[in-house]
């Protein structure tokens, strides 16, 4: 072994189950770091096994082959929640160290165990019940959240999949039959929805980035605008606050992101994700510590980065497929047109409606001009990327 080998053999090894568009962005991150990250990949051209050095072919619903990834890494962590809770406790109880554990994702992998432990907590949420039958629904909706009324399967859905906002009882009706496993909440009106995103270490050392506001459509997050325009200090306080309870209170490791509705009179809990999360990707251009990055260091109880902003305000725009899968062809319109603009690519064939991307445009912050320029040019970019055509062409 040369000199070389030698003082890298020091460094720790991180593994990530998961290969996706998280998982490639935490490659970029460990570099600096000089960590080795290793990932679990289904295929060789999932997003993050096209440029990691250490990728292995596997399948997450597989203990065999979940062992044999853990084996040689220091921590294992999560570019998604859907390991099976079994493989997890049997990953731990073989003495693999997983960040987060069990105890902690099951919050994440269970929305109704979710609900119920928040609201032990005292941590407020939306009115909720778990139901299986149509008068369950009907009754939860009479009973005072009246309709319309919101269904969410209790495991498995992401990015708007799993979520129903029924407007009467035969729109629920058509959701029970789908026969899996749901609960019935409260149909919020808000002023804004909000993510606080922070991170906690295993000796509990906690950072807390500036909160934002994402704006979704069909509950899929299109932009991410930091800080959150328009929240007050108190409310962007109460709810970094809540969100380092949270994560203490369910002893996570790493970062956990909180989704938030700001109904104007208060703050509910919507969401938790514990990893990366895509209300954080503005944090590589315009954090002092991306999210990344900061997963890496709380995973591996390393001293926590400055969670600061590095600019006044940051836009963060997703883009998404459409009909043409070109998009190296579209980057010299978009660079020349505004150089100021990063583009962030996953790698993944383009398909309508797939996140296949995301920009991020910063600036100084000051005035809501400013802002609404930042949008301008962030969702310009976007569009050209996705379309090969400016807004509203």
């Amino acid at each position: 072994m040369s000199d070389d080998q030698d003082a890298g053999s020091r460094f720790p090894v991180v593994g990530m189950v998961g290969a996706g568009q998280l998982a490639r962005m935490t490659q970029a991150a460990s570099i600096p770091l000089g960590v080795r990250l290793r990932v679990l990949a289904g295929t060789g051209t999932d997003s993050a096994a096209q440029v990691g050095a250490d990728v292995r072919l596997g399948d997450y619903h597989s203990l065999d082959d979940l062992l044999a990834f853990a084996a040689g890494c220091d921590v294992v962590t999560f570019d998604h929640e859907h390991v099976p809770g079994q493989h997890l406790a049997a990953l731990e109880a073989a003495g693999v160290t997983l960040a987060p554990g069990p105890a902690a994702l099951r919050y994440t992998q269970d929305k109704l165990a979710m609900r119920q432990e928040l609201t032990r907590l005292g941590v407020p949420c939306p009115r909720f019940a778990p139901v299986a039958e149509l008068s369950d629904v009907t009754r939860f909706a009479d009973e005072g959240a009246g309709w319309p009324v919101v269904l969410k399967a209790v495991s498995g859905g992401y990015d708007g999949r799993g979520v129903w906002v029924c407007d009467d009882k035969f729109a629920a009706g058509e959701v029970l039959a789908h026969g899996i496993a749901l609960l019935a909440e409260e149909h919020v009106p808000f002023r804004a929805e909000l993510a606080a995103l922070v991170a906690r270490s295993p000796h509990r050392q906690g950072a807390a980035y500036p909160v934002v506001e994402t704006v979704q459509r069909d509950g899929v997050c299109h932009e991410v605008l930091a800080p959150a325009p328009g929240l007050s200090p108190a409310m962007a306080e109460e709810a970094q606050r809540l969100a380092l309870q949270i994560a203490d209170s369910l002893g996570v490791t790493g970062l956990l992101a909180v989704e938030l509705f700001d109904t104007g009179g208060g703050l509910l809990v919507n969401e938790l994700a514990m990893r990366p999360h895509n209300s954080g990707h503005w944090t590589i251009e315009g954090a002092r510590t991306s999210q990344f990055e900061q997963h890496l260091r709380a995973v591996l109880d390393l001293p926590l980065g400055s969670p600061r902003p590095a600019a006044g305000q940051t836009v963060m725009v997703n883009v998404f497929g459409a009909q043409d899968p070109d998009l190296y062809d579209k980057y010299i319109h978009v660079m020349a047109a505004d150089p100021g603009v990063k583009v962030h690519v996953y790698g993944k064939s383009v398909r309508p409606g797939r996140k296949i991307g995301h920009v991020t445009v910063t600036g100084t912050g000051e005035g809501g001009e400013n802002l609404l320029a930042l949008r301008d040019r962030a969702l310009r970019a976007a569009s050209y990327l996705a379309t090969g055509k400016e807004r509203g062409e």
